[in-house]
């Protein structure tokens, strides 16, 4: 006998008032992913309460930006968002700037969740992410993306690390 459970997540629009929780999940994404990628050292300078900071007026950012949390039992295990390019030779008029969620909740399908709520579907779209981003390749290709070569060194925590380029 097998027992099916079905797993609540809300999906909704983030709100100022999820600042400091988006700060202590953005740290410990970060510690999660990035372990082994960049110095330990400058790991454990990250600050939940500077990236709480950095998050506590997101939500007012215009119509053309879109982003969600993703909440299990009323707690933010995840966010993303996307909105215009960034980038002069962007692939895309529209960017996804990240989709963050906590280990623990990989490969439950909240991460596809928060995808959908910010891109629509088949939307002509580009992001980055970090080279050898654990399981990031097979969640961008699953969405129709492509890595399209395009590499770029970028200053993280103050140590560089090089990023690649998916496209649809």
């Amino acid at each position: 006998m097998t027992t099916d459970t079905q797993l609540d997540v809300l999906v909704r629009p983030i709100r100022d008032v999820d600042a400091e929780a988006m700060g202590r999940v953005h740290a410990q994404v970060w510690h999660e992913t990035y372990d082994g990628m960049i110095s330990s050292a400058a790991l454990e300078a990250v600050s939940p309460k500077r990236l709480a900071d950095l998050w506590s007026n997101y939500s007012s950012r215009g119509s053309e930006h879109r982003h969600a949390a993703a909440l299990v039992d009323g707690e933010i295990v995840g966010f993303a968002a996307s909105g215009p390019a960034r980038d002069e030779d962007a692939p895309a008029e529209r960017e996804l700037y990240f989709v963050f969620l906590l280990d623990t909740w990989h490969r439950k399908g909240i991460g596809r969740q928060l995808f959908d709520a910010v891109v629509d579907e088949g939307e002509p779209l580009y992001g980055w992410i970090a080279e050898n981003y654990p399981g990031g390749e097979q969640f961008y290709t699953k969405r129709g993306f492509t890595f399209d070569g395009a590499k770029r060194d970028e200053v993280f925590l103050g140590e560089s690390l090089t990023e690649v380029r998916f496209s649809r």
